[in-house]
């Protein structure tokens, strides 16, 4: 393994240690394969402290070697918050080989089969269920794995009702049919999928052209629904380019999670002529009802879109910012602040006096403060007492 890649593994372990506030193990007793399973479970920092909160759960195939490389790249996003908080669940596959037999399938039909047939259904309809009914869950789920265990987790996509909303294959050797299948599937779902392949450019060859042929499957089935990703690393074998893919994929699947930047700035909303409120609010509706994450709207990203409306002299739109203010943060200053800001902008200082008013009675938020609408409510009399 290159030096550098060896280093960037070392800092997703030393990241992975500190940024969970448990990384426990558990012992599943399945009926299903009849025997126990072993699992490493990390819980989000937050997890004790915030009682409401509920976490996307990410599943690990080949949890043995997978769980820490991606617990470092997760606590990494968290922590500049591209990505949001979630529990992780490895499940262990390596102590004898588990691995090959879990995933077993029929060479003919492409399914699982007798053991495989069993892991399937351990997952589905005991594993899944043991996480949700212990751990406080949001609706999101992902689930990944590395080669034959990342195949194997694309079974799940073949129900009529996928059992997860997003996939993270990395150099999968993909069953018979698989990379035929996968496409009609993509055509055919009305539910938002997340689909992220990857293979390194010195990939083993017999895995790395079954994958092309899916890719190019999947661009002809061209469903917008599917948000579909496929990276290929230069210089990366079938084991470093794990590590390349890990950050790529939790980046990919969670973009609409990312506190806006300059691409989604200039790209996205800058373009718009109206709606500025609008796009914020509904953002954050998409956030909520595509990747289960509910999170009060970032006032950094409030403030970017208020800085447009006042450059586009779209006063109006500042009424619709005060209802996301209030929605957001109900006990804060910053509903009224917005309308005091409007009414100002638009002429009407007596009015924008009151809100100000109202607004300093009011808990401070980001930049706003009892000091500055007490400056606004003094500005304010002053014109309107010029105006008459």
């Amino acid at each position: 393994m290159p030096q550098i890649m060896k280093k960037v593994y070392l800092l997703f372990l030393l990241i992975s240690f500190s940024s969970f506030a448990q990384k426990t193990f558990d012992n599943i007793k399945s009926e299903k394969l009849g025997e126990e399973r072993r699992i490493t479970i990390g819980l989000p920092a937050s997890y004790e402290t915030n009682k409401d909160k509920k976490y996307p759960v990410l599943y690990l195939l080949d949890g043995d070697y997978l769980f820490d490389p991606f617990s470092g790249a997760v606590s990494y996003g968290t922590y500049w918050d591209d990505i949001p908080e979630m529990i992780i669940i490895g499940i262990h596959q390596n102590k004898d080989g588990e691995r090959y037999d879990d995933s077993t399938i029929d060479q003919n039909e492409g399914l699982p089969f007798e053991k495989g047939a069993k892991f399937f259904e351990f997952i589905g309809a005991e594993l899944v269920p043991y996480i949700e009914k212990k751990y406080r869950t949001s609706p999101f789920r992902l689930i990944a794995g590395h080669d034959v265990t990342a195949s194997f987790a694309n079974f799940y996509l073949y129900k009529e009702m996928p059992l997860f909303n997003a996939y993270i294959c990395l150099s999968p050797e993909l069953a018979p049919k698989m990379e035929v299948r996968i496409a009609e599937k993509f055509a055919k779902v009305k539910k938002p999928i997340f689909y992220y392949l990857s293979a390194g450019e010195g990939d083993i060859k017999k895995i790395k052209e079954p994958i092309d042929k899916l890719n190019s499957n999947i661009k002809i089935a061209n469903n917008s629904l599917v948000n579909y990703k496929y990276d290929v690393f230069k210089g990366a074998t079938h084991y470093t380019e794990v590590l390349h893919s890990i950050p790529s994929a939790l980046y990919h699947i969670f973009e609409a999670y990312r506190p806006i930047n300059s691409a989604e700035y200039n790209d996205k909303i800058a373009v718009l002529q109206e709606g500025y409120a609008e796009y914020l609010e509904k953002k954050y509706a998409d956030m909520s009802e595509v990747l289960g994450v509910q999170i009060p709207v970032r006032m950094s990203d409030f403030k970017v879109v208020e800085s447009l409306i006042l450059k586009r002299n779209a006063y109006s739109e500042l009424g619709k910012m005060a209802e996301i203010g209030n929605v957001n943060y109900p006990k804060a200053m910053l509903g009224e602040y917005e309308l005091g800001l409007m009414y100002e902008k638009q002429g009407d200082p007596k009015h924008a006096s009151r809100k100000y008013q109202n607004a300093s009675q009011m808990e401070p938020i980001g930049d706003l403060n009892k000091d500055l609408m007490y400056e606004k409510i003094d500005e304010m009399n002053t014109l309107a007492k010029k105006s008459k």
